[in-house]
């Protein structure tokens, strides 16, 4: 996006492109990549100019990747936070660093970014938010949760004014398929899991999944959001399901009830109390029925109550998909604030 001057002292936003990067390009880099051509005209409809994917930093140049002629592909970030007139970047990358140093050098340079890096996220978010706005830019962190569940703009838009008192939510999807199988196929842990890793739901290594502490990065995200502060982690409980049995379930299954993976916090006035652990919920519960690589979100709040938010947790376009979201919704916010200090001129 460019400003012009076109006389006396008024501006106006001329926007030729607007040029994103992409850092990482495994299944979520990826699913950014193929939804911004897809849905180019959608896009263009909303926010008045084409996106135009200018570079993608990846690890492995040697790697066959189907991506355009006239896209830069580096593995040197330098070589991304350098071009010119760049307005947003997508962070896909797994870990803290070098996440981290890589969206505090595109906000100082007044870069919008949108990750999806929840370890990073739940470690850094509140230090990213701060200099963000320190730089009158935006930082997007909806795919860092629940998959395409809009769990963060709801928080932040739609409960401006109601006290959230509770959160309940199964923001794993690995867990939360195998828990399904064991109980519906009638699998071991072992044989569940294998699946899960074949379909493409697991990682290889699915330590942070089967642990409980890729929930429990989401969970302190949204304990950030909510009040601005997250609970002492070493008093934070995180159990995974590593030791549930399929006896445990078949047992569970006589008496209506249902293992499920669930991540908790309780907000009120003296303490907050969090947990990562498998609960043995029924019917009532509003977690009962989410199944396979399906997450959710439970809120108990002043005003509205309780409400659950459901959707898929895994895919590279359900991650894509809140990312994308994210990135319309900057771009808007600050089309509109621009103009809006224009009129004032």
């Amino acid at each position: 996006m460019k400003e012009l001057k076109i006389g006396k002292g008024r501006w106006e936003v001329v926007m030729t492109v607007i040029k994103v990067a992409l850092l990482g390009f495994g299944t979520v880099g990826e699913g950014v990549y193929s939804a911004i051509h897809s849905h180019q005209t959608q896009l263009r409809k909303l926010l008045g100019k084409e996106v135009e994917i200018v570079a993608i930093l990846i690890r492995d140049q040697t790697k066959e990747r189907k991506i355009d002629a006239n896209v830069l592909v580096t593995t040197n970030f330098e070589d991304i936070i350098n071009i010119p007139d760049l307005d947003v970047i997508f962070e896909a990358i797994v870990g803290e660093e070098p996440s981290r140093s890589y969206l505090l050098q595109a906000i100082e340079k007044g870069i919008h970014v949108v990750t999806a890096n929840k370890e990073m996220f739940a470690n850094h978010g509140h230090e990213l938010i701060q200099r963000a706005q320190q730089n009158e830019t935006k930082i997007g962190f909806e795919a860092t949760t629940a998959g395409g569940v809009p769990i963060i703009r709801t928080i932040k838009q739609l409960l401006q004014v109601n006290r959230i008192t509770k959160i309940q939510g199964i923001l794993n999807v690995t867990s939360n398929f195998i828990l399904t199988e064991m109980r519906e196929r009638k699998l071991s842990f072992d044989k569940a899991l294998q699946l899960a890793q074949k379909k493409g739901y697991a990682e290889a290594d699915p330590t942070n999944d089967i642990s409980g502490i890729d929930a429990f990065y989401k969970l302190m995200i949204l304990s950030q959001l909510v009040i601005n502060q997250q609970p002492n982690w070493s008093e934070v409980i995180i159990d995974g399901i590593v030791s549930i049995t399929q006896e445990q379930i078949k047992q569970a299954e006589k008496r209506g009830q249902r293992f499920k993976h669930i991540a908790e916090i309780t907000f009120n006035d003296h303490s907050l109390v969090a947990s990562v652990q498998p609960i043995i919920v029924d019917s009532n519960h509003p977690l009962y029925s989410i199944e396979g690589v399906e997450n959710a979100v439970a809120i108990e709040a002043s005003l509205v109550g309780k409400i659950t938010l459901q959707g898929p947790g895994a895919g590279k376009l359900a991650t894509a998909s809140a990312m994308i979201e994210d990135f319309v919704d900057i771009i808007q916010h600050s089309a509109t604030k621009k103009r809006l200090e224009y009129q004032s001129i």
